[in-house]
């Protein structure tokens, strides 16, 4: 019985993150079965169970549909909020940010420096640009190149321009068993098929990868091997180092996604430091600076120049020669260091309101991120618990959107910890802690 509510917890968090929308069609129970890889009695109670949570509609000769709304929950829950607190997605600003963003724009009025602004910069930017970046993620152990670096309009289009560059359609991308989504969209859209790799307390495992390419080619991993999202995991140097060497036993390359790096200073060295003729390193200023700045970073090996740059101009995934120059200023005037400094402060400081909310629960975090992993308690299951939240104007993410494989989900959430401001991010989780201490049968529908 816990297999096929399990199943339906997946399609319902879906449904509730909006990648499957009022009137989609899903497969035939038959097509589902095999899709999920369970029987068709199986497939048959999962609809069932969605069917009796409201959230699909079967028609005779048609098939099963998404509800166009889904039901009115019970009154155990409270009354929707006016004000959503978003607890989904992270946008860490620090009081002070603006001012100190603001100073730096300065010389964008310039007329030399905005005569070059408005140019376009292309995948190679400009060797200010490339000094700039290659300072920014140097770290003991590791100096890239500046020659080494190539530019997106984001990190999302660097890691995009990394995999169209690696894999191609039909391939195969090895990630984590747990993942970035935004890489599992991505796959659908660039025809690639994700390959999940299981993973332990100390990240992904090489016996995983290794076990991946016997059973077929594997052209590319992509990985987050510093403070893991969503399950916070910063990988170990012995680990980086057996990573790096399999790589080499099975001649694919990693694409390492190190956007969340600059929280642990403490971190060992990027996995690109161990082998950095195997792997393309991403980052972005988004979560370091400020969410409206759009620049992503690739630092490749020589030999995969051509190709990562040729991805980056038919994806149309280059950086503007505006954000170029002014994250250039910021990332040189001391600008990026002194907000990156102030978020690793404001993450501890919201990592301790979420161990006091939370005692009790199940929770797995890293002290230094914004995001931790609450395993709910058993009464209550992920799909069900996202709409209590949202009852309660509070959005959360289950696990099912960081899963690859459906029927492997466990009953969790990710909570993002960063946009919130601090008071009202401290009532929030208790309002969650409180719902998860209650009763879930309560708020079922008659």
């Amino acid at each position: 019985m816990r297999d096929f509510r399990r199943v339906a917890d997946g399609v319902a968090a879906q449904i509730a993150a909006g990648r499957l929308r009022a009137g989609d069609r899903l497969p035939t129970q038959r097509g589902f079965a095999r899709r999920h890889g369970i029987a068709d009695s199986t497939a048959n109670r999962v609809y069932a169970e969605l069917a009796r949570r409201g959230l699909v509609v079967g028609e005779v000769g048609r098939g099963t549909f998404v509800r166009a709304a889904p039901p009115v929950a019970g009154p155990a829950l409270a009354e929707p909020s006016p004000a959503r607190v978003d607890l989904e997605l992270n946008y860490p600003v620090v009081d002070g940010q603006s001012e100190l963003l603001g100073a730096g724009l300065a010389r964008l009025a310039r007329p030399d420096v905005l005569a070059a602004a408005m140019r376009p910069a292309g995948a190679a930017g400009t060797a200010a640009a490339r000094q700039a970046v290659a300072a920014l993620l140097a770290r003991p152990g590791w100096s890239p190149a500046p020659a080494d670096v190539l530019f997106a309009g984001n990190g999302r289009q660097a890691i995009a321009a990394a995999v169209a560059a690696l894999v191609p359609t039909g391939g195969r991308l090895g990630v984590e068993a747990f993942t970035y989504p935004v890489v599992k969209a991505l796959a659908g859209r660039l025809g690639v098929t994700l390959v999940p790799l299981d993973c332990d307390a100390e990240g992904l495992r090489p016996d995983a990868l290794l076990a991946a390419r016997r059973a077929g080619p594997l052209r590319a991993v992509y990985l987050q091997p510093t403070l893991h999202n969503p399950l916070g995991v910063t990988m170990p140097a012995a680990r980086r180092a057996e990573l790096a060497a399999v790589l080499g036993q099975i001649d694919a390359v990693a694409v390492e996604d190190a956007v969340w790096s600059f929280l642990d200073a403490d971190a060992p060295p990027p996995l690109a430091a161990y082998a950095p003729e195997r792997v393309i390193h991403t980052d972005s200023l988004s979560k370091r600076l400020a969410p409206g700045l759009t620049a992503g970073f690739l630092i490749g090996p020589p030999a995969l120049r051509d190709r990562l740059t040729a991805a980056l101009r038919s994806g149309a995934w280059t950086v503007t020669g505006y954000a170029l120059e002014a994250a250039t200023g910021w990332l040189t005037d001391g600008t990026a260091a002194a907000i990156s400094a102030a978020k690793r402060a404001d993450a501890a400081e919201r990592q301790g309101i979420a161990a006091e909310a939370l005692r009790g629960f199940t929770l797995r975090a890293d002290a230094r991120s914004y995001f931790c992993w609450w395993e709910l308690p058993g009464p209550w299951r992920a799909d069900t618990f996202v709409a209590a939240a949202a009852r309660h104007g509070i959005a959360v993410t289950p696990a099912a959107s960081f899963a690859v494989l459906p029927h492997r989900t466990p009953n969790a959430l990710r909570l993002a910890l960063a946009s919130p401001p601090l008071p009202q991010l401290r009532g929030t989780l208790a309002t969650l802690a409180a719902l998860a201490g209650g009763d879930p049968d309560d708020s079922s529908p008659d």
